[in-house]
């Protein structure tokens, strides 16, 4: 009887593991946040600058989304609480208000308890006067 136990035992661990129950490389900061965008503004039709979004959570594949629009190749990781986001003349042009997100990216699952979905931050203002 104890050799059927110890074999069943044996055959759960072994499951358990095999569905990435213990997977010790699964995280889950929450979305990222955005605390401040330094400058928080530019003069409409001035030239290119780099904005410093400061916050928390950002992975190090995060991308600042403008207007919702992702914009990948401008986006640069510093830490994970800083991302900076250079923004060509063109896209101040006009006056107005940009929303800026930052999305983490989805990471794959390894197992029943390993990836993360996509999260994306509450926008934050800049002022394009």
């Amino acid at each position: 009887m104890r050799t059927i136990w110890t074999t069943i035992l044996i055959t759960l661990t072994a499951l358990a593991m095999a569905c990435g129950y213990g997977n010790k490389n699964y995280t889950m900061n929450g979305p990222p946040v955005i605390a401040q965008l330094n400058p928080a503004g530019a003069m409409a039709g001035g030239p290119a600058l780099t904005i410093a979004v400061k916050g928390s959570n950002f992975a190090p594949q995060a991308v600042v989304n403008w207007n919702g629009a992702a914009q990948t190749a401008g986006t640069r990781y510093m830490t994970s609480g800083q991302l900076s986001l250079t923004v060509p003349a063109s896209m101040i042009m006009n006056a107005g208000t940009v929303q800026v997100t930052v999305t983490n990216p989805r990471t794959p699952a390894t197992g029943m308890y390993g990836g993360t979905p996509a999260m994306t931050s509450m926008p934050m203002n800049f002022t394009i006067s």
